[in-house]
C-alpha cells in the first residue's frame, strides 16, 4: 500500500476529510481490483502511478489508442435508488466501446471518483463495478483515485469517470475511407439506454424514488431497474470480429444518436442508408417516446434506440459477420447499408 500507519488530521476531518476513510476504501477495493489483472500488470494499487508492461510482440509498429469519458446523470438514478454497483461498468463502456472503433484492445484503466463524503464501503461498491467492467473488457484496473470534496458534492453524491488505453498496430487500425456504395451495415444490439441521454430521460418521466420504483409489462421490469441496467461492453465479439472478416468502420452509437456517431466513422460523398423496420427498437424507447411526446427524428438523434455499436463491413462479408457476433453471443442484424450521398444519415 505505502500509506503513512500514523497518517491522520483532526484538523483536515474536522473540514469534512477523512483520510484514513480513504485507507479503509482502497483496502476494501482491493479485492474488486485482483479480479482485472492481466499479464501486463507489474505493482499493486497505492503508489503514484498505475504501472502497466505493454506486449506488443508481433507488431510492427505499435500505436497507443486512448480514451475517457465519465457516466453523466444515469449517476443520479444510482443516488435515488442507492444502488452503485452497476454505474462503474457504463464508466469502462463509455471508454473501451470508442477504444474499438480503430480496432485497438484495451490494455489498462484508470478511474476517478469524486465524492461529498467517502464512505468507503459506497466506493468499493462502485469500484466493484468498474472491475466487472474491466473483466468484460479484459483490461486492467492499474490504479484509481478517490477525491473527497465536501461543499463541492452533497454528502450522497459522487461523481465517476475514467480512461482507457489501448494498443493496435498500425496496419491493423481500420480505414474508414475504404468504404463505398453497397457496403453492408451490422447492428449490435444494446442492453438499454447505456450512458447517454440520461437528461433527456430524466425530464420525460421526472423522475424520483416513487416512479423509479413503478413496475411496466412492456419492460418487464421497474422504471429504475431497466434505467440502470449497465452499458454493454462490446470488446471481445469485436476483437473476435476483427480476426474473422474485414471490418471497415466502427460507430460507437452514443450521445447524438445515429445522426450525430454514423457520420463519423464515413468518408466524405457516402452515406449510411438505414431501413427503419430493420431497427429493433427496445420497449424503454417506445416508453421514452410516448411519455415524453418525443418526435422519432429527436430519438434517432439522441439515443441508441437498441444499436449499440454499427459496424460496416463489405456485402459478401455480411452474412460472415453476423455469424461471427452471433458466436460471440452478441446479438447482430443488417440494418442497411452505404450510398453515395452528402446527407449522412437516411432513415426510411
Amino acid at each position: 500500500m505505502g500509506h503513512g500507519k500514523n497518517s491522520f488530521s483532526e484538523s483536515y476531518k474536522k473540514a469534512g476529510v477523512d483520510v484514513t476513510a480513504g485507507y479503509r476504501a482502497v483496502d476494501l477495493m482491493k479485492q474488486h481490483v485482483a479480479r482485472t489483472a492481466t499479464a501486463g500488470v507489474m505493482e499493486g494499487i497505492g503508489g503514484f502511478g498505475g504501472l502497466f508492461r505493454l506486449d506488443v510482440k508481433g507488431m510492427e509498429s505499435p500505436v497507443l489508442v486512448s480514451g475517457t469519458d465519465g457516466v453523466g446523470t444515469k449517476l443520479k438514478i444510482a443516488f435515488l435508488m442507492d444502488k452503485h454497483n452497476t454505474v462503474g461498468i457504463d464508466c469502462v463502456a463509455m471508454c473501451v466501446n470508442d477504444i474499438i472503433c480503430c480496432g485497438a484492445k484495451p490494455q489498462c484503466f484508470l478511474d476517478y471518483i469524486a465524492c461529498g463524503k467517502n464512505v468507503p464501503e459506497r466506493i468499493a461498491e462502485i469500484v466493484s463495478g468498474v472491475a466487472d467492467g474491466c473483466v468484460q473488457a479484459g483490461a486492467a484496473l492499474v490504479g484509481g483515485e478517490t477525491a473527497e470534496m465536501p461543499g463541492f458534492y452533497p454528502e450522497n453524491e459522487y461523481d465517476l469517470a475514467g480512461f482507457s488505453v489501448g494498443v493496435v498496430d498500425e496496419k491493423k487500425i481500420l480505414k474508414p475511407d475504404t468504404q463505398k456504395a453497397g457496403d453492408v451495415l451490422i447492428a449490435l444490439a444494446s442492453s438499454g439506454v447505456h450512458s447517454n441521454g440520461f437528461s433527456l430521460v430524466r425530464k420525460v418521466f421526472e423522475v424520483n424514488e416513487e416512479n423509479l420504483s413503478r413496475h411496466f409489462d412492456d419492460l418487464g421490469t421497474t422504471l429504475g431497474e431497466c434505467l440502470l441496467t449497465p452499458t454493454k461492453i462490446y470488446v471481445k465479439p469485436i476483437l473476435s470480429l476483427l480476426d474473422t472478416v474485414n471490418v471497415k468502420s466502427i460507430s460507437h452509437i452514443t450521445g447524438g444518436g445515429f445522426y450525430e456517431n454514423i457520420p463519423r466513422s464515413l468518408p466524405e460523398g457516402i452515406s449510411a442508408r438505414i431501413q427503419r423496420n430493420n431497427v429493433k427498437v427496445l420497449p424503454i424507447f417506445d416508453l421514452i417516446a410516448r411519455t415524453g411526446n418525443i418526435p422519432e427524428r429527436d430519438m434517432f438523434n439522441t439515443f441508441n434506440m437498441g444499436v449499440g455499436m454499427i459496424v460496416s463491413v463489405a456485402a459478401e462479408d455480411a452474412d460472415k459477420a453476423v455469424a461471427s457476433l452471433k458466436a460471440s453471443g452478441q446479438d447482430a442484424y443488417i440494418l442497411g447499408e452505404l450510398v453515395n450521398s452528402d446527407t449522412g444519415v437516411i432513415i426510411e
